[in-house]
């Protein structure tokens, strides 16, 4: 159980108080700068807006990209802050530089923490997606006791991301994707005693094939984790379900580039020597669908193949279709999912769609977050 975490509303009076909001507003830029996707700042809003209507002088702030420390024009947070603006219909909300040009941010420096809080009376953490850091600006402002709380964005993912670990209708399918193995082992193990099934995908698929004694030929494989992926089939018995089928790309083939050829190829379990297995099959997208169908719960994290190339996309696209039509409860954990969602239009047909990915997945693990565990006063483990 995710124990609760301080609302707006448990904040002292904020009219005439100068109001730190620590925000997501890690958007994805063009390479000329521009916003492609402004989902992050308007789930922003009704925190922004909540404290202005109650008369606070409101300061946000947040990361973008990763500029190492140092000012870097590429990452400025001015497009943020003039979309932020034009949402509001009003300048009324300082943006500060992007927090990530000071090395104290991931530092946790004190001497940076004092920085942002100085004038600050009161500190709202909104940014989910940042909530697994011990960063200054998420962990600062309430170990120096100031009256801390969470925004509405962080509050819901908490409510929603808990309630789905503590009561989740049955039958409850978690499907996970993405590279590697090594970056879900936890989740796995925290998600197996809760779910009735979990679907795997992606290219941590082929060390779970490798496992089972199949040939990956030059697939994503993480050999040192061959053993505890024949532990965990072991231990999982029918609720781990995984692909009966893959689509392969030849040796001569570019991942990202049709252009350069190749033959897309769909195989079984054992993928040709030096082939590249890159997405599901359509068996499998089909059975995974069926498992969704009847999904009283569904948790997605991790595309089931390398969509971003259309040859390899009909594997993410079916899982999320299924899940858009699912009569159960649908919640996306954020990251390349969401991404997938929204590329295939279907974002509005989800229940949830998590603004963290990383956040999503260590809550779930954990059970906590440095960032809600010091919006209620603890201090770090």
């Amino acid at each position: 159980m995710v124990a609760p975490v301080p609302q707006l509303e448990d904040l002292p009076d904020p009219s005439g108080s100068r109001v730190l909001v620590r925000c997501d507003f890690n958007v994805p830029l063009s390479e000329s700068g521009e916003i492609e996707d402004d989902l992050r700042i308007r789930k922003a809003l009704p925190t922004l807006e909540w404290l202005l209507e109650k008369g606070a002088a409101v300061t946000a702030c947040s990361h973008l990209g990763r500029p190492k420390g140092k000012p870097d024009d590429k990452y400025s947070l001015d497009p943020v802050k003039a979309r932020l603006h034009e949402l509001l219909g009003k300048s009324d909300v300082e943006v500060l530089p992007n927090l990530r040009f000071n090395q104290g941010e991931e530092a946790n420096d004190p001497a940076f923490v004092e920085e942002l809080c100085r004038g600050v009376d009161l500190y709202v953490n909104d940014a989910f997606g940042a909530a697994h850091r011990s960063h200054a600006s998420i962990v600062g402002p309430p170990a120096k006791g100031i009256p801390s709380a969470a925004g509405r964005l962080l509050a819901q993912e908490v409510e929603v991301l808990g309630g789905l670990l503590d009561e989740p209708r049955h039958p409850f399918v978690a499907v996970l994707g993405g590279s590697k193995v090594s970056d879900k082992l936890g989740v796995i193990k925290a998600l197996l005693p809760k779910v009735d099934r979990i679907l795997v995908g992606g290219g941590m698929c082929f060390t779970f094939f490798k496992a089972s004694g199949h040939g990956v030929g030059g697939s994503l494989l993480e050999d040192d984790m061959v053993d505890t992926c024949r532990q965990l089939i072991e231990d999982a018995g029918d609720k781990l379900l995984l692909p009966e089928d893959v689509v392969a790309l030849s040796p001569d083939g570019a991942i990202g580039d049709p252009s350069k050829g190749g033959e897309v190829r769909q195989v079984g379990l054992d993928v040709p020597d030096e082939w590249k297995g890159l997405d599901i099959g359509p068996g499998s997208a089909a059975a995974f669908s069926d498992q969704l169908a009847e999904a009283g719960t569904v948790l997605w994290n991790g595309p089931m193949g390398v969509f971003e190339d259309e040859r390899f996309a009909a594997g993410t696209k079916q899982v999320a279709q299924a899940i858009a039509e699912s009569k159960g409860f649908t919640v996306v954990g954020g990251g390349d999912s969401a991404s997938a969602v929204a590329r295939f239009g279907l974002a509005d047909q989800v229940d949830w769609v998590s603004t963290g990915g990383g956040a999503s997945l260590e809550l779930i693990e954990q059970g906590d977050l440095p960032g809600l565990a010091a919006l209620r006063g603890e201090r770090p483990s």
